[in-house]
């Protein structure tokens, strides 16, 4: 007589890239059911977080101070370090500081630049003359105005490409009229909603080209604000984050998945504050149309499912939607704060289209945690002024973070 031994091997929990509510519902009335939940947050941890980076989104709303309005008298600053970089004829890896020199303007910029640190954790930039420039020209100035707020700038793509350059920023514009939607990965290049996530890197810049006809609105949410929250109402979650996620390669053959939290916590130093930090895109545990969740890796968990809809809809709730205008550049601390966008509808003549470019401020910095390391160096580590390049159109791109 023979023993039949049955395994029954985990499988992906009932979860896609689009969060749903009632699903979420759901799992969370089945998992507070079944008890045995954690009721303190993880050793160490605070239970509550207090700083200008815990913010609510209706109070955002209420005020107009994060947005930093140009005038005259900058803009015409602005107009003659373009001229004055154009004059050296020098790759535009070369953009800095000193070559695109702000003599009035890089203290207020340098000002901004610890606002996004220390102080609400962004700020928009305001009223750029985008329609009296050329797209390289617009590039070369928002790079440059970019440069003074933090100096280092980061590869939009995982790898240097075949030719030894990198991309060092990025066309947010749905692509999908012109490229085959099975092989587009990335919802950035969709006219698709955006979930709440963060991407690579300290600052997400963004600067907006044009807006769309309808929708496409910029959401930020204080993820120090949905900390705060989960240690008051779910800390089990806060545990869940803090252990290690099974984060999809994508078919890397070297890295089918590797390990590491979402959150992670720095104790109070003699000169910086305590801090959390939640690192995490959605599609990385569900997958996203040409880039379904890989099959031969460990699935998330029930508990692990539960915690991401939880970030995304108590990032949603809480929110701040930004009125994004033409000329509009958004900083945004990517280590305090999501970010999402609205999906929207395309018009000729008003098709929303965006630049992104990923910053670091040495001065500034936030320490990355080691499990980010190697993610962080892919971004910012010897990014030769010779190697950068700026594409001038939308090009589909290699995953870094989001």
């Amino acid at each position: 007589m023979s023993a039949v031994e049955t395994i029954t091997r985990p499988t992906q929990p009932d979860i896609e890239y689009h969060p749903d509510f009632a699903k979420y519902q759901e799992r969370t009335r089945l998992r507070l059911e079944s008890g045995n939940l954690q009721t303190d947050v993880p050793t160490g941890f605070p239970s509550q977080l207090i700083s200008p980076l815990v913010w609510e989104g209706k109070d955002i709303e209420k005020r107009s101070d994060w947005a930093y309005h140009l005038n005259d008298g900058q803009l015409d600053e602005i107009d003659a370090a373009l001229n004055s970089f154009k004059a050296l004829n020098k790759p535009l890896g070369h953009i800095n500081q000193f070559t695109f020199p702000l003599p009035n303007l890089h203290s207020v910029l340098r000002y901004l630049s610890k606002e996004i640190h220390n102080g609400r954790g962004f700020f928009v930039l305001r009223g750029l003359r985008i329609d009296s420039y050329s797209r390289e020209d617009n590039i070369i100035i928002y790079t440059g105005v970019s440069s003074h707020i933090g100096c280092i700038r980061g590869r939009q793509q995982d790898t240097r490409l075949q030719n030894g350059t990198s991309p060092v920023i990025s066309h947010i514009k749905d692509i999908s009229n012109t490229v085959e939607r099975e092989k587009i990965g990335a919802p950035s290049n969709t006219a698709d909603k955006q979930v709440f996530h963060t991407d690579a890197g300290d600052i997400i810049s963004l600067l907006c080209l044009s807006p769309a006809a309808e929708g496409g609105e910029s959401y930020l949410s204080s993820s120090w604000n949905v900390y705060n929250i989960l240690a008051k109402e779910r800390p089990d979650l806060l545990h869940t984050l803090s252990q290690d996620w099974p984060v999809d390669g994508f078919n890397n053959p070297n890295k089918p998945y590797t390990l590491r939290p979402l959150l992670y916590h720095q104790p109070a130093t003699t000169s910086t504050p305590e801090r959390v930090l939640i690192q995490y895109a959605r599609r990385y545990f569900t997958g996203f149309k040409a880039q379904p969740r890989s099959a031969d890796i460990p699935p998330i968990t029930e508990a692990q499912a539960e915690a991401l809809d939880a970030l995304h809809f108590l990032a949603e709730k809480h929110r701040a939607s930004l009125d994004f205008q033409k000329g509009d550049i958004q900083y945004a601390n990517n280590l305090s704060i999501f970010h999402a966008r609205n999906g929207f509808k395309d018009a000729p003549g008003k098709e929303r289209h965006l630049l992104r470019l990923w910053l670091r401020d040495p001065e500034n910095a936030w320490v990355t945690p080691e499990p980010l390391q190697h993610r962080w160096d892919t971004v910012y580590k010897d990014v030769t002024e010779d190697e950068q390049v700026f594409p001038l159109e939308p090009i589909l791109r290699k995953n870094v973070g989001s």
